[in-house]
């Protein structure tokens, strides 16, 4: 991979520096994110970290600090992530099976005011067999008052049989910093209109927004689901901070039929999603809607 040589970009562009393990981003000298590929005890990749373009981070610290952050699933709620509790049987979420990050597919790059990149990875059962490869590709751009994260994830069944089940686990998920939850003032807020974590649970929307006062700016993470996808997300969202967007949990949000979708060896499922992180005056609104709407018009990437 190589790694960013930051004085060949403009000052005000993002950056990114390769470690070992991960990839720390930037934007005009501010963090913006750490994309972590490799990490002893969360099993999947995920982000850390995450902050806006003023420089405010709106996830939880990962790990949470003892008597400031509740650290309740330390290793299941780093920042933003892709993980399923329920994959032919096997546990994604829970850090009992394995996604494993082979390589880089397309180095990052920035280019025209965005930040690329794309991985592949390997989904291992309990017993080691790779079940699929994951194939994901993020950009990272700036969006009105805020970054938009987006995540298109291409899995490849590798065995006969291969599933996705139906729990409250599935998907894509971040959990907000201790100061933007619920139980501290911060507010939910879906593209239906609805408020609150038990308002806004097991419904339906094209987005939710997690968002509450950081020094003196009202900043947030909104999650988005595309409408490519092979249906609506339910969400899974909670006081204490948790946020996630579920297109599989039919049952566990309806108590309807146990849904169980499969991909048949050799074919591939796809899913995008998309976080947009923001911050805005005090006394302001973030445009979640406009910038829904950008992650909406942005084409896919061609299937791999």
């Amino acid at each position: 991979m190589v790694v960013c040589a930051s004085l060949t970009l403009p000052a005000q562009d993002f950056a990114f520096t390769e470690q070992p393990n991960r990839l720390v981003i930037t934007h005009a000298a501010k963090p913006v994110a750490h994309f972590v590929f490799k990490d002893d005890k969360i099993l999947r990749p995920y982000f850390a970290h995450v902050h806006t373009s003023d420089g405010l981070q709106v996830t939880r610290n990962h790990p949470p600090v003892v008597g400031k952050d509740a650290v309740d699933h330390d290793t299941m709620h780093p920042g933003v992530w892709l993980a399923f509790g329920d994959v032919s049987g096997n546990d994604f979420w829970r850090n009992k099976s394995v996604v494993r990050h082979e390589r880089f597919t397309a180095a990052p790059m920035v280019k025209s005011g965005q930040l690329t990149f794309a991985t592949e990875s390997s989904l291992l059962a309990t017993n080691q067999a790779r079940l699929a490869t994951l194939a994901s590709r993020f950009v990272v751009s700036r969006v009105g008052e805020g970054f938009l994260l987006t995540w298109e994830a291409s899995f490849t069944a590798a065995t006969d049989g291969f599933y996705f089940g139906d729990q409250e686990e599935m998907g894509f998920g971040a959990r907000v910093a201790t100061e933007l939850t619920e139980k501290k003032g911060g507010v939910i807020t879906s593209s239906g209109g609805a408020t609150t974590a038990k308002a806004t649970w097991g419904k339906t929307a094209d987005w939710c927004d997690y968002s509450g006062m950081l020094a003196d700016r009202r900043a947030g993470i909104a999650v988005f689901a595309a409408p490519q996808n092979f249906r609506p997300s339910w969400f899974h969202n909670r006081d204490y901070g948790l946020m996630v967007a579920n297109p599989f949990g039919e049952k566990a949000f309806t108590k309807g039929t146990t849904s169980r979708v499969p991909v048949a060896k050799g074919e591939t499922f796809r899913l995008r999603f998309g976080a947009w992180i923001h911050s805005s005056a005090k006394d302001g609104l973030a445009d979640v809607a406009g910038a829904w709407q950008t992650f909406q018009r942005t084409k896919p990437a061609s299937p791999p």
